[in-house]
């Protein structure tokens, strides 16, 4: 365990098997070692897990902060060690990905065939004039073709930018203008809920205006007839049956600085920021923290139940995952389709033993009760994550009791689009409370302070600072290299500390606790109150599923809080229930924190990600400009 000293709080410990089978033993230790030397730590780990062309000069280029290079001058490819080296391996026979389709299709893609068709598409993309650092926007449904986009991109030194499917006509267009991409690959649409998402018709919309794309190219998903424009519109399945597809196309030797990916953030926030990653840095910190977070062995069916539109599909459904040599599940359609049981019958039909997922899936599902996961034999799970937003304790102890059956670890994890990796997680050894994701990951530094940077006491809130650069960090915003500095690094550039924009508060067992994004602290008679633990107050009521909470200017005492809540299947709304809720959160949290007002609402807004765009809530109540809200779930 990470420590001996008896715990303060709510604390579940891991049970002697999970501890046994851990790669990480001993979380203080090896914490110790990382803060002893940062570069050596980081440099070792790339040495020992990874295989690069050319070694690095440096680990850590920190010449020019805040625009740190990591394993400056070292070549490498992160599809080469994704694919590329498992073929000389036993690995090449095993699943590196399982498809089910909302339909209930599969399809299972081994390491040798998902080499030989990113081959194939690598040699595509070059056939449509896309060479090292052009652009390619990947607009896609949730199938196997996505992945097999994103890597023949990163094969030939190409960028990708994946734009969620769904995304409305004018984000689309926004996006691939601020990028300048110049070829577009998408389906002719996409299965949710039982109807399709008219992805190539969208398409269509958003390229009628002046755009960079030179090619499109379409994957027959639906088979619904679409319009193609002869000349820029080609049919992936025709591509890939011509010469051009050479399942021989080599890859591509590349600085460990060059650029992989940009992915624009989900927007919660205001407009949405096109963060850079590169190949190497974002490789090494990406695959040890899902090796280590949730202890990934080679027997192991690991579901991460994002997107690849997000962060998190990036890192967490491909990379990561792939690197390692493990199998990734890949799930196309809605949680509850056709029934609120769909999850749990796929887990006991392929074995899942490892469930990452956001807090808002969680409590969607909790909605519907413990009946539908106790249908399915839920034995195979032996580790659970959460990811996206502070998870509630009552939340996270349904996912713990009814999914987990009390034996599997929650590895709460906190980090960004722009970490592109675990920041802040506990190891399957580490005793959890629910609702803290416990410590930083081995090799960051991180505090908890006031507007001058001192740090604050135990248990008071403050401003979440990272005080050491970290490999997967990102490089830039995309086109606006003095944004980056302003938005990530001004206020405490004197410490050179970069700037999550989160507020937190750190507990006397140096448990840190995520309370919500910075603008979504609310002041009520100079109190500050983090939104999420008002939320978490809410949501512990049994009549309430979801929750969000905004501060409203009040000339009295600077804010007051006005809630709006989701109610659980069998309530209805009633003045009486609003005043219990007011009055629950009274009891919770103290008198301060009571909302002045409850609004019982269908639906909450909400990014494509699932984070509550708490600034649409708040334009909307007082009558102002909604902004950019082209993240905005449909």
């Amino acid at each position: 365990m990470s420590s001996e000293k008896e715990l303060t709080g709510e604390v579940y410990y891991p049970a002697p098997e999970v501890i046994a089978h851990a790669h990480i033993q001993n979380y203080d230790k090896v914490y110790a070692e990382a803060e002893a030397d940062i570069s050596a730590f980081w440099g070792r780990i790339a040495a020992e897990n990874f295989e690069w062309y050319k070694p690095w000069n440096t680990v850590l280029d920190d010449s020019n902060a805040p625009f740190y290079k990591w394993y400056d001058g070292a070549q490498v490819n992160i599809v080469h060690n994704a694919l590329d080296r498992h073929l000389r391996t036993s690995v090449r026979n095993k699943a590196a990905i399982i498809f089910e389709g909302e339909a209930g299709d599969s399809r299972t893609y081994t390491y040798q065939q998902l080499a030989y068709e990113v081959s194939k598409f690598a040699g595509v993309l070059y056939s449509q004039g896309v060479g090292r650092g052009d652009r390619v926007t990947i607009y896609m449904g949730r199938i196997p073709e996505m992945v097999i986009a994103m890597l023949a991109c990163a094969k030939i030194g190409a960028i990708h930018s994946v734009v969620y499917g769904g995304f409305s006509t004018e984000a689309l267009y926004d996006r691939i203008t601020d990028s300048n991409s110049k070829v577009l690959v998408t389906c002719d649409g996409a299965w949710l809920r039982g109807e399709v998402v008219e992805l190539k018709k969208i398409v269509n919309e958003a390229l009628e205006k002046a755009n960079p794309i030179q090619s499109v190219i379409v994957v027959k998903r639906t088979g619904r007839e679409v319009e193609m424009k002869a000349e820029r519109d080609h049919w992936y399945h025709d591509l890939m049956a011509l010469p051009v597809a050479d399942p021989r196309t080599p890859t591509e030797h590349m600085d460990a600085e060059d650029p992989l990916f940009i992915l624009y953030t989900s927007g919660t926030t205001g407009r949405p920021k096109a963060i850079l990653h590169t190949h190497g840095g974002y490789m090494v910190g990406t695959a040890i923290t899902l090796k280590w977070v949730f202890d990934l062995k080679p027997h192991d069916i690991y579901w991460c139940a994002a997107d690849p539109g997000w962060i998190t599909g990036h890192s967490y459904i491909v990379y990561a995952p792939l690197v390692l040599g493990a199998t990734s599940f890949i799930y196309e359609g809605a949680p509850t389709y056709p029934n609120p049981d769909r999850w749990w019958s796929m887990i006991e039909k392929y074995g899942i033993t490892i469930l990452y997922t956001a807090p808002t899936a969680i409590r969607g599902l909790m909605r519907f009760g413990e009946s539908w996961p106790n249908l399915h034999d839920l034995s195979s799970l032996r580790l659970l994550g959460s990811v996206g937003e502070p998870i509630n304790p009552e939340a996270w102890r349904w996912y713990y009791r009814v999914i987990g059956k009390e034996r599997c670890p929650i590895m709460d994890t906190w980090w960004q689009t722009e970490t592109a990796m675990f920041m802040i997680s506990p190891l399957p050894t580490m005793p959890l409370k629910p609702g803290s994701g416990a410590k930083p990951f081995p090799g960051i530094k991180v505090d908890v302070v006031n507007e001058e940077g001192e740090s604050v006491a135990p248990n008071e809130e403050g401003y979440l600072v990272i005080q050491t650069p970290w490999p997967a960090m990102l490089r830039t915003i995309f086109g606006d290299p003095d944004r980056y500095v302003q938005q990530y690094w001004s206020r405490y550039d004197e410490q050179g500390w970069y700037l999550p924009g989160d507020s937190a508060r750190k507990d006397e067992d140096g448990y840190i606790w995520i309370i919500g994004r910075i603008d979504d602290v609310i002041k009520v008679s100079g109190y500050r109150l983090g939104t999420a633990e008002i939320e978490s107050a809410l949501v512990s009521h049994p009549a309430v599923a979801e929750a969000a909470v905004i501060g409203v200017p009040d000339p009295l005492r600077g804010h007051i809080i006005k809630a709006y809540c989701i109610l659980r299947l069998g309530y209805e709304p009633s003045e009486r229930l609003t005043r219990a809720l007011i009055d629950h959160v009274g009891h919770e949290m103290g008198p301060i924190a009571k909302p002045s007002s409850v609004e019982i609402v269908d639906s909450l807004p909400k990014t494509r990600s699932g984070k509550i765009m708490r600034r649409v809530l708040k334009a909307r109540a007082l009558g102002q400009d909604e902004g950019d809200t082209s993240t905005l779930e449909s």
